[in-house]
């Protein structure tokens, strides 16, 4: 007989330890303005329908992103690796504060619920026996990986947990296991598709996190969260291929930079995950007419969050506007942010980039090693135009308003 593993945290439950963690006072807390929606519309541009990506709609096999989300959090260790803090406290390096990180962002709209399994699971071979390296698969055919990994998890928590109760799954080794995060980093995830191992409930083991070592910052938890934004179907949007060329989003999103202090999810990821409803995205579909806009920050509950410019069947910009606030402790440059969405360019080749406003300054924020600085004066204020050299399309700040909001003219393309 299968066992339910207890909860630890209350569902959106706010404590003074996740406030610190996400650098805040505790007072400082989101409300949700609404139920969100899933993208529709013309503007809800369609890609690639297989894997994460930009694409406005997620395929079917990722997790749901809002609502009440149920987290399956195992740990283990290795024979050559043996655990040297209690499965809780290596818990607490990330909870409550990944929680209340998806509680915030979401504008209430993700109640994010990890249910521990408070024990070190061994495994059965040292940890350099699977050849768990950075691009290490998930094939079913091998002796090693992550396939005979999970199925050495699976193998001993089947007896313990129905996995039909969960959406996700966290899987969190010791920290002494393999190479700190400064030198390489192993976390990652394998979501969307049947990866070719089953449990006993008749589920597929899929939208698993690995998360290894220990990243650096006052927000080291946020590792999670990328990883989790994987499952909801997000891309990575730095460059996987290890090629010498600055970061495309930088400290704009943590799905580039999930490194140094916080940093919230851009304005097309929190619609693609249902966290924004119909009214707080504007479309203008091209060769439409041109119009004003007033978008409230990202960082601010409520109002129009994006407006988004369709520049081709599968291309677009997007115009939102960020400030300081609870989850952007590091923004600099408030203004208004605009940047590039391709929905047919996969993970890790450049699928969302930030278009500079002032490219080549070096940026306005030097702070912290783990944050590139170059596109951190990326922001757009009033009085500046950028103008699409390729589809006509042009967005103008027209004002920063005494209540934070900016208002802004947005000319759709023509081409």
């Amino acid at each position: 007989m299968k066992h339910k593993v207890s909860a630890v945290l209350a569902a959106g439950a706010v404590t003074a330890a996740a406030a610190i963690a996400l650098g805040s006072p505790p007072s400082a807390v989101a409300i949700p303005t609404g139920p969100g929606s899933p993208p529709s519309g013309p503007c809800a541009l369609r890609g690639i329908s297989d894997d994460v990506a930009e694409s406005a709609d997620t395929p079917t096999g990722f997790a749901r992103s809002s609502g009440h989300v149920r987290a399956l959090t195992l740990f283990i260790d290795f024979p050559d690796a043996h655990a040297t803090l209690s499965p809780r406290a290596r818990f607490a390096e990330f909870f409550p504060a990944a929680t209340e990180y998806f509680r915030v962002s979401s504008y209430g709209r993700l109640t994010y619920r990890p249910i521990p399994l408070f024990r070190w699971l061994r495994m059965s071979r040292p940890l350099a026996a699977y050849g768990i390296g950075r691009g290490a698969s998930f094939d079913p055919g091998s002796d090693g990986g992550y396939h005979a990994l999970s199925r050495e998890v699976v193998r001993a928590v089947d007896p313990l947990v129905d996995f039909r109760d969960y959406d996700v799954i966290n899987v969190i080794a010791t920290p002494n296991a393999g190479p700190p995060a400064t030198r390489t980093v192993l976390s990652v995830t394998f979501s969307g598709g049947d990866m070719g191992l089953r449990t006993a409930d008749g589920v597929p083991f899929r939208n698993a996190s690995f998360i290894w070592s220990r990243q650096i910052g006052t927000s080291a938890f946020r590792v999670l969260n990328h990883e989790n934004a994987h499952s909801f179907g997000l891309p990575d949007l730095y460059y996987t291929d290890d090629r010498d060329s600055s970061p495309p989003v930088g400290h704009w999103d943590p799905m580039d930079e999930d490194w140094g202090p916080s940093n919230d999810f851009v304005g097309w990821h929190k619609w693609k995950l249902g966290w924004l409803s119909a009214e707080q995205v504007h479309c203008a579909p091209r060769h439409g007419t041109p119009g004003e806009h007033t978008l409230t920050p990202i960082s601010t509950p409520g109002g129009t969050k994006i407006v988004v410019i369709p520049t081709s069947p599968r291309t677009a910009l997007v115009v939102e506007a960020r400030i300081r606030g609870l989850l952007d402790p590091a923004v600099c440059q408030p203004g208004v942010l605009i940047y590039r969405v391709a929905t047919r360019v996969p993970s890790g080749r450049g699928p969302l980039r930030i278009v500079d406003a002032t490219p080549r300054s070096g940026g306005c924020y030097r702070d912290n090693k783990y944050v590139d600085p170059e596109l951190t004066d990326a922001t757009f204020g009033p009085g500046e135009t950028f103008t699409d050299r390729t589809s006509g399309a042009a967005v103008t700040v027209l004002t920063e308003n005494p209540d934070g909001t900016y208002r802004v003219r947005v000319t759709p393309a023509r081409d």
